[in-house]
């Protein structure tokens, strides 16, 4: 499988760095310097570029920090970050603007940061799961499976009802729904107006009867009544042409009230309200407003009709493929726990096998004495620790709570040199603190072996660890116009050997420590 590498690192007003640009090599790459000289920064400065805070950083006001990197498909990816004239970082991916969220996805895939006190790999349950399964090729994907579609399989069973009880309680309430909604038997959506508007004008005609009986008889009750008196003066009209058009007029109205005057007593008739039919209305309306009050609307309750009859159907006519996917369920939970045992069974022998291994890396990485197991739970062993013993009668717990700075690094190492091939770049933060001698040395063996499978970035003190680098990088700090910065340079042949002198005795020029520098420098390879 493909690596990926880091190609450049820049930095820019980071802390006591002016500009720092660094082109890092294939394999082993080692950073030295004098304590305070900026190695931490460089690192830091990689963290910004992955998303992260870094902390320490001074001044933001001109930050600027770059990372260069081929991922695992060959392709060029850079990640940067900058200060904005607020003060806030400003993120890019391949100098499109981005977010810091977005640089730590790329980033997982990339970089691996072993520090002295923090490590994302071994914290989390997932990461030490996923460890394990890489080890020995653990397979999850038919029980990832398996699982999918039993929880959809459950999902349509809920669909259909679900148990028998919670079916029979839903068409028991449809049903109550139903008859409420039959019994009103709505005729249209516009039927509560249409009665509205009819009870009102029956209302209107019975409150007005008693009123109508006075102005018939007040109209038409015999000599002395309005159109009885009408008649009267109409008849006492003169003979004669000139009176003929007022005698008409008389007699068309007299006419006219009198048509009136029978529709009013139609009207009058106490026949001409049916109080039934008020009644029905009155009762109707009560029952039409009760259920537009309840669904919104009558338009609504006779959708919610329609609705509730094709989920009744629905339920009636699911019993026989519930029937079917209980059977379908059944089975499913069987594959699952026989699967979940097939994987429960693999990681517990892939523990093994690692506990093994890593028990023959641990004496190599300054760990004699110390064990590290792997705690396997769960019913398909998902619920992995790493747990960890400093030496004998020491206590056990989780590496990531009770292994030190130190010993959670070289624990780190001795994994990947255990585990398969990473693909991601390893960089480690003095793993090599507090050491020294043939441990050292042994240290440095581990970090050149890992070198081979996958680029490796190492910080260190120890010249026995930077003597087996490919490439070494110096970080000093030079003091210009009463200024600090620091600056980073690759060393070579004879600058290399200094460096490695001064490392080892504090003095470059010293005749016996260059003389060491070169021995140690002629066995790496």
């Amino acid at each position: 499988m493909p690596s990926a590498r880091l190609i450049e690192l820049y930095a820019h007003g980071l802390g006591v760095i002016d500009d720092a640009h660094i082109e890092f090599g294939d394999g082993f790459n080692v950073l030295t310097g004098e304590t305070g000289a900026g190695k931490t920064l460089l690192l830091g400065a990689l963290t910004l570029c992955l998303g992260h805070d870094a902390p320490r950083m001074g001044s933001l006001e001109d930050l600027r920090v770059a990372a260069v990197f081929r991922d695992l498909e060959g392709r060029e990816v850079v990640l940067a970050r900058e200060a904005s004239a607020s003060g806030r970082l400003r993120s890019t991916l391949n100098a499109a603007s981005s977010s810091s969220e977005a640089l730590r996805g790329v980033g997982r895939d990339l970089v691996v940061i072993h520090g002295q006190h923090d490590s994302l790999r071994l914290r989390h349950r997932a990461q030490v799961r996923a460890l394990l399964d890489a080890s020995a090729a653990i397979s999850t994907g038919e029980l990832e499976d398996v699982r999918r579609q039993l929880r959809e399989a459950r999902e349509r069973w809920s669909e259909l009802g679900g148990s028998d009880a919670e079916r029979e309680r839903e068409l028991d309430f449809i049903d109550f729904q139903l008859r409420e909604l039959d019994a009103a038997s709505l005729l249209s959506p516009s039927e509560l107006v249409d009665c509205l508007e009819e009870l009102e004008r029956l209302s209107e005609l019975r409150d007005g009867q008693v009123a109508l009986v006075g102005v018939v008889e007040g109209l038409d009750s015999g000599p002395e009544s309005a159109l009885g008196l009408l008649a009267a003066a109409t008849a006492a009209v003169p003979v004669g042409a000139v009176y003929d058009a007022a005698r008409t007029t008389l007699r068309d109205a007299l006419a006219r009230a009198r048509e009136a005057l029978s529709d009013l007593a139609a009207l009058a008739d106490p026949d001409a309200v049916d109080e039934g039919r008020l009644r029905a209305l009155e009762s109707r309306v009560d029952t039409l407003s009760a259920l537009a009050r309840k669904y919104g609307s009558l338009a609504e309750a006779i959708d919610a009709a329609t609705s509730l009859r094709a989920r009744r159907d629905e339920l009636r006519a699911a019993h026989a493929s519930r029937e079917a996917l209980g059977d379908v369920i059944t089975a499913l939970e069987t594959k699952e726990r026989d699967e979940a045992a097939r994987v429960l069974d693999a990681r517990r022998q892939a523990a093994g096998s690692l506990e093994g291994a890593l028990a023959r890396q641990l004496p190599r990485v300054a760990l004699a004495g110390a064990s590290l197991r792997f705690d396997v739970g769960g019913e398909d062993g998902g619920e992995v620790e790493l747990m960890f013993r400093a030496g004998p009668g020491q206590s056990e717990g989780p590496v990531s709570g009770v292994a030190s700075g130190g010993e959670l690094s070289r624990v780190l190492l001795a994994i990947s040199l255990e585990t398969a091939s990473d693909s991601a770049v390893a960089i480690f933060d003095e793993v090599d603190a507090g050491l020294g001698g043939q441990v050292a040395q042994q240290i440095g063996d581990c970090l050149a072996e890992l070198g081979t499978r996958q680029q490796v970035l190492a910080i260190t003190h120890l010249a026995t660890v930077a003597a087996r680098g490919a490439h070494h990088f110096v970080v000093e700090k030079t003091a210009t116009a009463g200024r600090s910065s620091t600056v980073v340079r690759e060393v070579t042949g004879e600058e290399r050997v200094g460096e490695i002198a001064r490392m080892l005795a504090g003095d470059a020029g010293a005749a016996e420590s260059r003389a060491l520098a070169v021995r140690l420098l002629e066995t790496r390879s």
